[in-house]
């Protein structure tokens, strides 16, 4: 597709973007700077006119040596969101990307934090466009972060330096939301109406961002997609201590002794090393994620959840999820506590026997139906449509219900209705939990 270039002039610095129909869009502009296991310091200043035409740096991790590791899981969410995609990976990866509505003034904001179960992931994938929201009056930000042992290694070296330890991507998201807040006006954005919002891990992390009292006043709503409540065991963070045996065997694996020299190695040995310890240790995922680190997690989650900060909430999971039954009752036990909006994404994928995949909501959120391989239907554009007006009017207001939508309920109670979206209609019902359990005995969850 061609698209004009256009200078963004700020208090901040000037940006060159894209005009992409009715649409502006900044690429790949850096937030923060950090230096390898360092807390990242925020940029709020640009020299000359800083190239905002294409996609920045993800962050390095597996992906970028061993793209599939011959796992026909892994493959298959590589048909899904990569295929196609030139990524470039880099330390330096702290950027966002940027929609707005031409012209825009006053816009709410959402800020999206991609999944990868904590290693993986890029803004830059096929699903993360906000053309259609912002035709919807509504600026979206998405967020690169550092993920894998780059966002989540712990030593005792860090907390001798910073008097905290690890959770350096979630570190980064923050810094992400603080910097929206600063400068989102910039970009015609409301910087007192902003919502997090992520999906997977992204989820997750924006879970533990509102169970900080601390983040009061930096957004005012939060929407989860699978990952919302609290995942039985991977969302109970270690404190970060409880993972120091976890990484002196990988720090071991990749040839060095001490701090300094895991912070110097080749980011390629230490990759390959997390690869090795992975067939050697099964709780490599429980120790590459989120701590608790009495900073930005002041104490396990399973404490915290009784008392997060008192924003709007929307959740959402679908029919054959990663621990699909466990996922629609914490989503809806979460809900029941802190009235939020949930729905059940009940629409089976066409062209293949996967159901509604882990994810697979996504392309429906960001009305990236047509770039999918996937032959979808008219009602599939239909729903996209419904979900994209839901998730504008929830940005706008906190209330996702609008004119010509089917009404969409709170949820209090586990056994209440919740708002599903099957290939029949859109209203509240009950989720088939049979359903569930039978597509996570018979299907299973395809890995991203």
């Amino acid at each position: 597709m061609f698209m004009d270039n256009i200078t963004l002039n700020t208090s901040i610095g000037s940006f060159l973007g894209n005009e992409n129909g009715d649409t502006l869009e900044f690429l790949g502009v850096p937030y923060a700077k950090a230096g390898r296991f360092e807390y990242c310091e925020r940029i709020d200043r640009y020299d000359g006119i800083f190239d905002a035409t294409k996609m920045g740096n993800a962050c390095p991790q597996y992906r970028q040596y061993y793209q599939n590791l011959g796992n026909p899981e892994r493959l298959f969410y590589y048909k899904e969101f990569r295929e196609g995609i030139e990524f470039t990976y880099d330390e330096d990866c702290l950027n966002l990307n940027i929609f707005t509505p031409r012209n825009a003034s006053g816009c709410p904001v959402i800020i999206f934090f991609h999944g990868g179960g904590f290693n993986s992931g890029s803004n830059a994938e096929d699903p993360f466009r906000g053309y259609e929201l912002a035709g919807r009056d509504v600026i979206t930000v998405f967020a690169n972060y550092r993920v894998g042992v780059l966002g989540y290694f712990c030593h005792e070296a860090i907390e001798k330096t910073f008097r905290r330890n690890g959770n350096f991507g979630l570190d980064d998201q923050l810094q992400a939301v603080r910097w929206v807040k600063a400068h989102i006006r910039e970009f015609g954005g409301d910087e007192d109406n902003i919502t997090i919002m992520g999906q997977s891990a992204g989820a997750i992390s924006v879970q533990y961002l509102c169970l900080n009292h601390d983040h009061a006043g930096l957004f005012r709503k939060a929407a989860m997609m699978s990952g919302g409540g609290m995942f039985p065991k991977f969302a109970l963070p270690k404190k970060a201590a409880d993972t120091y045996g976890y990484w002196r065997e990988l720090m071991d694996c990749a040839g060095c002794k001490d701090f300094e020299a895991f912070r110097n190695a080749d980011i390629r040995v230490i990759h390959d090393a997390y690869e090795k310890i992975k067939t050697k240790r099964k709780d490599s995922i429980y120790n590459m994620m989120p701590v608790v680190d009495g900073y930005l997690l002041k104490d396990g989650v399973d404490k915290l959840i009784s008392d997060p900060l008192k924003v709007d909430y929307m959740i959402g999971y679908t029919n054959n999820d990663m621990y699909a039954p466990a996922m629609a009752y914490i989503g809806n036990r979460f809900a029941r506590d802190n009235g939020a909006y949930v729905y059940f994404f009940d629409i089976d994928q066409p062209g293949d026997g996967n159901g509604a995949f882990h994810s697979s909501d996504l392309r429906y959120m960001f009305g990236r139906l047509d770039t999918s391989w996937r032959p979808f239907r008219d009602r599939d554009r239909d729903v996209s449509g419904q979900m994209m007006d839901y998730l504008a009017n929830f940005a706008r207001t906190g209330d996702p219900n609008g004119a010509a939508l089917p009404v969409w309920q709170k949820t209090y109670g586990v056994n209440r209705k919740v708002l599903c979206f099957t290939v029949k209609e859109t209203k509240m019902g009950r989720p088939s939990y049979l359903r569930l359990v039978k597509n996570m005995l018979t299907k299973g969850a395809p890995k991203a």
